[in-house]
């Protein structure tokens, strides 16, 4: 199991990295945007990944290669909430293909996933740090470096606790 702290680790096996929270740290989420880290248990989901950024990735887990058209939708209204979308899309969205690097590696962290329950928070992730661990909306982040060292060993259907 991978454990996340709220004083900013990650650990799994014998590994520990730094790690970026969402801005007002892991809690009980309350809703979509505020920048709470959902507080549990959850499995983790596929691996999105950057194949021009990112070459010879070496894991276990499900990779899907992320391409221009792709994103995860965020509006609590709509249909395909907290699920992946092709773009171009007509509701408030988060492209996975950005300038920025933070998604070019994105494993999923299964929350509010079956069942999605409306304005319960979205597009919870795994993904790469910005520079000095700057807080997140509410996902989890390291560097890349780490990142590639964890995804090494990570088994399938791995759980994280968000504590």
């Amino acid at each position: 199991m991978i454990i996340v702290k709220k004083s900013g680790y990650l650990s799994y096996k014998n590994l520990k990295f730094k790690c970026a929270l969402g801005k007002k740290g892991i809690k009980n989420k309350l809703r979509e945007g505020d920048k709470i880290t959902p507080k549990g248990i959850f499995k983790t989901g596929n691996l999105y990944y950057r194949h021009d950024q990112i070459k010879n990735l070496r894991t276990q887990l499900k990779k899907i290669k992320i391409t221009k058209n792709l994103g995860w939708c965020d509006n609590p209204n709509h249909k395909y909430y907290n699920r992946p979308i092709r773009l171009p899309f007509e509701a408030s969205h988060e492209k996975l293909y950005r300038k920025d690097r933070i998604y070019d590696l994105v494993l999923v962290i299964n929350y509010n996933i079956q069942p999605t329950k409306k304005n319960k928070g979205s597009a919870i992730f795994l993904h790469i740090a910005k520079k000095n661990y700057v807080p997140t909306n509410g996902c989890v982040a390291i560097k890349k470096n780490d990142f590639l060292k964890l995804l090494k060993i990570l088994r399938k259907n791995t759980k994280i606790r968000l504590n």
